[in-house]
């Protein structure tokens, strides 16, 4: 085991190496050195790792002299697995963490290698943008972020400090699953929503463009993770499709009972049954987590109308916090056809007529 150790309370000391330098391990290197953790760099794509070194994620790996305290393997899930036990290999006294977006296979690869995992900690940073590659990393992309840490049950306890003194470092709000659990749950909560969202977007394909200028906020809120990368989500499907079948099996029955009763809309239940239908899905939005992963809490909703040109919304939002009200959630949309603009703000229940009035004293439109 590394003599290194993170440090007070569970911050790292460094060096890390980056293996990968996409979105992800760019990002990472940009919040590491932001708080003044050396990084260094390595990825099989000399243009990748050119321009995460000059965006400031870190240093080429070549630069780095003596043995790190961390390897974070941010590879395609399809070569995780063979990246981490190389890892393993070449730096006998550092911790190897994994940052791929499904975890049981690769362990269970790993295994199959005969790999020792005491060093080896399975991690997910749940953050990511539609863009990728290193232009896109952000050092604030996991600040108040699920990351999931998945141990295996050889895991040390020094290598899982380490680990999860990455995920806190970097802002992120740290959770400890099994690999199996870790799986269940994303495919849910993340890979379905990815297989909807590009179904949906699917049928707007050769849609006449006079349709698609009716298209507001929900067709752009359904559809906004559609534009991800497709060669990514081959590898987190083919990964994770044992899972993901399993939901998607209750999806086609959910649709199977939906066209049933719309081919017959005016039979005897069928309103209840589209009542019901809706219903059942109030009741799994009620259950996502509010705020900060908090409690789920209902927000009161208004909306203001600015007028479509520099400033407006800066100006909007700036004397909402002169009336002491925080907003939660924020849209925006446009009028078709009007030089306005829509701003959809929530806020909690009981500020909600203290900002209406105090918006409309000051000359705002508000449409509640």
């Amino acid at each position: 085991m590394s003599a290194f150790r993170a440090h007070g309370r569970g911050h790292l000391d460094g060096p890390v190496v980056i293996l990968g330098t996409g979105l992800l391990g760019a990002s990472i290197g940009l919040g590491l050195r932001g708080r003044g953790v050396p990084v260094f760099l390595f990825d099989t794509s000399p243009t990748n790792q050119a321009v995460a070194v000059d965006i400031g994620a870190g240093r080429p790996l070549e630069e780095l002299d003596g043995p790190p305290q961390l390897v974070v393997v941010a590879a395609p899930p399809d070569v995780t697995a063979q990246v981490v036990e190389k890892a393993l290999a070449d730096y006998p006294e550092s911790v190897v963490v994994d940052i791929a977006s499904v975890k049981a296979g690769i362990q269970a690869e790993l295994r199959e290698r005969g790999v020792d995992l005491c060093r080896y900690v399975g991690t997910h940073p749940m953050a990511g943008r539609e863009k990728s590659g290193p232009v896109a990393a952000r050092g604030e992309l996991f600040t108040s972020m699920p990351w999931v840490i998945c141990p295996t049950e050889e895991t040390g306890a020094a290598a899982l400090q380490v680990a999860r003194s990455l995920a806190g470092d970097l802002g992120a709000i740290v959770s400890q699953f099994t690999a199996d659990e870790h799986d269940e749950a994303v495919a849910l909560v993340s890979h379905l929503p990815q297989i909807m969202s590009s179904l949906l977007a699917s049928r707007l394909q050769g849609t006449p463009l006079h349709a698609l200028s009716l298209a507001g906020n929900g067709l752009r809120d359904t559809t906004r993770i559609a534009a991800s990368d497709p060669t990514l989500w081959v590898q987190i499907l083919g990964g994770n499709a044992e899972k993901v079948v399993n939901i998607l099996h209750g999806v086609r029955e959910d649709l199977n009972r939906l066209i049933g009763t719309l081919e017959s809309p005016l039979a005897p239940g069928a309103r209840l049954d589209l009542a019901q239908l809706i219903s059942e899905g109030n009741a799994g939005q009620a259950r996502i987590p509010g705020k900060h992963g908090g409690p789920p809490q209902a927000y009161s909703w208004l909306t203001i109308l600015v007028d479509d040109k520099p400033g407006q919304i800066a100006r909007l939002l700036t004397e909402i916090g002169e009336v002491g009200v925080n907003v939660e959630d924020l849209r925006l949309d446009h009028s078709s056809g009007q030089n306005v603009g829509m701003v959809e703000l929530s806020v909690l229940p009981n500020k909600h007529d203290l900002l209406v009035e105090a918006l409309t004293d000051r000359g705002w439109r508000v449409l509640q």
